[in-house]
């Protein structure tokens, strides 16, 4: 795993570690050569002093007031603080701040320490009629980290906005080894986690590809899942309980592993992208730390054929810690080897690689290993399917967390590139999958690369995350924000979710009440109202 310095902060304009920003590879040159045709496209990133932010909206009073609270040295509006604390790292955003376009930049970034801090800044936010966004690792990939200061249209209007910067909350606050269950202050990074629970020999095996930058906050705000998904679970089903500030009051929810008292209010919070409320802790189911971890590949004749036996496993009682399952497309060019994109895959057996991985004790891997390789192979006598080996699942086990990386150099190179993902029951599958392709490509145009793999399983059904490859056109903000839309329709017409673990941000809300229902939407609002009665959290994101 990558070591990261968690103070170290994200390119203003790329993904994560400036000091991890690289060329194509040969591999990938050569196929964006191919596929796009040559062009000499130098990278579009403004200096820092060539970006021009809006003048701070707020005045010494109101700054003063909550410098007061905090400490003038955790209220901060330079320019510098101020753009890293304005957009997320979906495609749009990165091509917004390569353009230098900060107007949506808040006026101030304010850094608790602790939960009453987080009660003074709102209540003082609520007095003075400013947005506040929780902000915790920026990794936002929907729109949700910027305010809309009229949401609900005349007479909602807010002065100004400021990021509730959750940083300095990063503590591992206690750690129950008879229950397994261990409670994180909001602000802590992955790898901060899972350092501060491994000296307690524990781990909480939630490895989102986002995972080096972002935070326990944001993993429960926007029900993240990751990449181990199949063995560990998604983290919203991790939380066995959680504290809260909203406007109105504190929240604690979870005094038992499941309780039948009325709804379960958690579930509330978990997914609310900081709307209702700010998160100050999470308490989590948590593991033994594995001793053993082993991956290997399998080929499959087909997805439809790959995705048979996924179902099959799962629906065993089969899953691997890790499931992953990439289509034609993806396996061609070697996604799942972000470092080989383009170069020849290893084909042999079928056209999709699958990667399946085992954590956890060396007794336990060697039984649930054996078990799951005698029904792959009973599988593929049926279904047209080969071993392939440890090769495959161990690189894509080193390389899992470098893709954004290559995002950003194919923006370097002229390649539009985004991703978006979905889920439907295993009957939907098929379909989903065709139509999501055909919006994406009908969109786009010829040329365009449209891969596909599945990672997060369940008995039911499974997830779907896609990612595009075109040439870029002179405005590429409208041509994904285009593509976008036909797809995320497409997805909706199907049966499809709008998100599966991106979360709902400003990008998906336009189909939100299709999702949930005219009374779904009443109920979110009715629950805003009365959570947060004057609408200065995240104003514009989630709720339509």
């Amino acid at each position: 795993m990558t070591p990261v310095d968690p103070s170290r902060e994200m390119h203003p304009t790329r993904w994560g570690d400036p000091a991890r920003a690289a060329a194509l590879p040969d591999s990938a040159q050569g196929l964006v050569d191919l596929a796009f045709g040559h062009q000499d496209r130098a990278s579009a990133d403004p200096t820092a002093e060539a970006v021009i932010l809006p003048p701070v909206r707020l005045d010494d009073e109101a700054l003063d007031a909550v410098r007061t609270m905090l400490g003038a040295e955790h209220v901060l509006t330079d320019a510098t603080t101020r753009r890293l604390r304005t957009r997320g790292k979906s495609t749009p955003d990165l091509l917004k701040a390569r353009m230098g376009w900060f107007e949506e930049a808040p006026d101030a970034v304010v850094r608790p320490a602790d939960a009453d801090e987080v009660a003074t800044v709102l209540a003082w936010a609520t007095e003075h009629r400013v947005a506040v966004v929780p902000f915790g690792g920026g990794t936002s990939v929907t729109g949700g980290l910027v305010a809309d200061l009229a949401p609900g249209g005349p007479g909602t209007h807010l002065v100004a906005a400021v990021s509730l910067d959750l940083g300095r909350m990063r503590r591992l606050l206690a750690v129950d080894p008879v229950s397994m269950t261990a409670t994180l202050e909001p602000g802590l990074r992955g790898p901060e986690a899972e350092a501060l629970l491994g000296a307690h020999g524990l781990t909480l095996g939630h490895f989102p590809q986002s995972f080096e930058h972002a935070t326990i906050g944001g993993f429960a705000a926007t029900r993240s899942s990751g990449q181990a998904s199949a063995g560990y679970g998604r983290f919203d089903s991790l939380v066995v309980g959680l504290t809260a500030v909203t406007p109105t009051g504190p929240l604690t929810l979870g005094v038992a592993p499941a309780s039948a008292a009325g709804p379960d209010l958690r579930q509330l919070v978990l997914g609310s992208e900081g709307t209702l409320g700010v998160i100050t802790s999470v308490t989590v189911r948590v593991r033994r730390r594995p001793e053993a971890r082993v991956y290997e590949g399998w080929r499959w004749s087909s997805f439809t054929a790959g995705t048979e036996a996924v179902r099959r496993l799962v629906q065993a009682g089969l899953a691997p810690t890790v499931l992953r399952l990439s289509d034609e497309a993806e396996t061609g060019l070697n996604l799942a080897d972000p470092a080989a994109v383009g170069a020849a895959s290893d084909g042999d057996g079928g056209p999709c690689l699958m990667v399946v991985g085992h954590e956890g004790s060396t007794e336990a891997v060697e039984a649930r290993g054996a078990a799951v390789t005698t029904m792959l192979h009973r599988l593929a006598e049926e279904l047209g399917g080969a071993p392939a080996g440890p090769a495959p699942g161990e690189r894509w086990a080193h390389g899992r967390f470098d893709a954004p990386y290559l995002r950003d150099s194919l923006l370097d190179a002229g390649v539009l590139v985004e991703t978006l993902e979905t889920a439907t029951f295993w009957s939907g599958v098929p379909r989903l999958h065709e139509v999501v392709r055909e919006a994406l490509t009908e969109a786009l145009g010829e040329g365009t690369l449209v891969l596909c793999h599945v990672s997060h399983v369940y008995e039911t059904g499974a997830s779907l995350y896609f990612t595009v490859a075109c040439r870029q056109g002179p405005d590429p903000l409208t041509q994904w924000h285009v593509a976008k839309q036909r797809a995320t329709s497409a997805i909706v017409a199907a049966g499809g979710t709008v998100t599966h673990h991106h979360a709902v941000g400003r990008d998906h809300k336009p189909w939100l009440e299709q999702e949930i229902g005219s009374v779904g939407v009443a109920a979110l609002r009715a629950v805003k109202a009365a959570l947060d009665p004057a609408g200065i959290l995240n104003p514009g994101v989630l709720v339509p």
